[in-house]
């Protein structure tokens, strides 16, 4: 994990979230001088076997903490996709609802993107793969500690594409 609090305003802080309940992406991307720079990056990770709603105090315990480090003014959040497992999606959305009341009362402004404006922003193509994802975010960013899951690479992804989206259109 990178952390590291810089002297840079903080209103070009982004933060991306990959949201979940059993594994949440989390990053935080802040431009300088026209770069953009990884400052943390992670998986926070749920027990499955706590109850569902400690699994969602957990997340939004560590959200907050990482908000109250970084202070970012703006989130990106992957949209929901509708799933064949009703259930897990149900969750997924109670997860972001955390997340997005959260960022609220924090006033951060939030931005949602589907997994294929990501892809496109990232890649120049709606139809990346993962590995074609992967190898792009770490091609623009200096990454310094090893990255598990993909959730983290997604979370990544989604702090680019906020930063590199025109402020006129957020």
């Amino acid at each position: 994990m990178m952390r590291s609090k810089k002297s840079i305003p903080m209103q070009s802080r982004v933060l991306g979230i990959d949201p979940g309940y059993g594994r949440l992406g989390i990053a935080i991307i802040e431009k300088q001088s026209n770069k953009e720079v990884l400052l943390h990056s992670e998986c926070f990770e749920t027990s499955d076997k706590l109850p569902h709603p400690a699994r969602l105090g957990l997340v939004a315990k560590r959200l907050e903490e990482i908000i109250k480090e970084f202070e970012p003014s703006k989130m990106s959040i992957e949209t929901l996709l509708f799933s064949k497992n009703v259930k897990t999606a149900i969750k997924v959305a109670e997860a972001r609802g955390v997340i997005l009341a959260l960022a609220a009362q924090k006033n951060i402004r939030i931005r949602e993107f589907n997994p294929n404006t990501v892809k496109l922003a990232v890649t120049g193509s709606g139809r990346a793969d993962k590995k074609q994802m992967i190898n792009m975010i770490q091609k623009l960013l200096n990454i310094k500690h090893r990255i598990k899951h993909d959730d983290e690479y997604d979370a990544i992804a989604l702090a680019l594409t906020l930063s590199a989206t025109r402020e006129e259109l957020f």
